[in-house]
This record gives C-alpha cells, sequence and structure tokens, in this order.
C-alpha cells in the first residue's frame, strides 16, 4: 500500500475551507434563531391573569362576564385594581356583587376605557368610561390619578390596548 501524502499547501487550503464552512454555518444558525417567531402578544384578560396581585380582578371579570370582551380587538384600557384595593372594599359590599351581577357588570366596566391611553397621553379631565359614566384623570409629571386612585403600575401592554394598575377599586356615581 502506498501512502501519498497531501501537500502541506492543499492541507491549510482544506483546513481554511472548513474554517470557512464552520464559520458560514455559525452564522446561519445564529440568524436562523435570531429570526425565530417571537411569542404572541397577550390580550388584556391574560395580562391580567399573569399577575398575581390581581387575582381578585381577574375573578370579578370573569364573574361578569367580561373576560371574553377583554380578549377582543379593542383597543382597550383597564384601570386594574390590586387585591389589596379590593381588600380596603367592605366584605359587605363585595358580597352585594356577588349577588348582583347587573351591578358587578356596572363596576367591571367602570374600570374601562375604549381605546388604548397610556399614561403619556392623560389630559386633564374626565373621561367617560365603557360603562357609561365619566372618570376624573390628572396627570403631574409622573404621577397619574384616575378617580380617587392612583396608578402604581402604568402602561402594561398587551396586544389589544394597556393596562394601567391602580391602588384603589373604582366606584361609578350613583344614578339619581
Amino acid at each position: 500500500m502506498v501512502l501519498v501524502e497531501a501537500p502541506s499547501d492543499h492541507l491549510s487550503e482544506t483546513q481554511m475551507l472548513i474554517r470557512k464552512l464552520r464559520f458560514i454555518a455559525s452564522i446561519a444558525a445564529l440568524s436562523i434563531a435570531g429570526c425565530a417567531t417571537p411569542p404572541a402578544p397577550k390580550t388584556i384578560s391574560e395580562t391580567v391573569a399573569e399577575y398575581p396581585e390581581l387575582s381578585t380582578l381577574k375573578k370579578l371579570i370573569n364573574d361578569a362576564g367580561l373576560t371574553e370582551t377583554l380578549k377582543e380587538t379593542g383597543p382597550y384600557t383597564l384601570f386594574a385594581p390590586t387585591n389589596d384595593a379590593f381588600k380596603a372594599v367592605p366584605a359587605k359590599t363585595l358580597d352585594g356583587l356577588a349577588k348582583d351581577r347587573a351591578a358587578l357588570i356596572s363596576l367591571m366596566s367602570y374600570h374601562v376605557l375604549q381605546g388604548k391611553i397610556e399614561t403619556t397621553q392623560f389630559k386633564e379631565g374626565t373621561t367617560k368610561t365603557v360603562q357609561g359614566s365619566s372618570v376624573e384623570m390628572y396627570r403631574a409629571g409622573p404621577y397619574v390619578t384616575v378617580g380617587e386612585s392612583m396608578v402604581t403600575v402604568a402602561d402594561v401592554d398587551a396586544s389589544n390596548g394597556v393596562v394601567q394598575i391602580i391602588d384603589r377599586v373604582l366606584v361609578p356615581p350613583t344614578k339619581k
């Protein structure tokens, strides 16, 4: 058997070719990974469900039958009271809402605006809610209030609008 020794020039060209191919393969792999489909944006309902501190709101939205509405195209702005905000509501009031679905729907829809309104777009004055009544909104620098509540986490983006987390439950005015 006769072994043929490859010329040293040829070997280095082969090694260079292998290195180039590895480099190109690495770039291609990174490009493909960079083009991976990002996760689909979540709706307002799905966004609320991801925040443990909004579990009471999630339950009440569901009880009011608004979960599917807040998955629709929108856009909407949801003022989302935290669990602590609901703890400040008298138990008797929450029990009454559990027994009066129309009152619950009215309360929950009072927390929703038609249109996506980020805190930088807030204008001093009143804005009509989906419930039909108006709510007062004010902005002073980074501070934003809605009714008697303060926005504590601003502009949580959703595919169909925005969630503004607030520290108090908004109560619609009583009709006379």
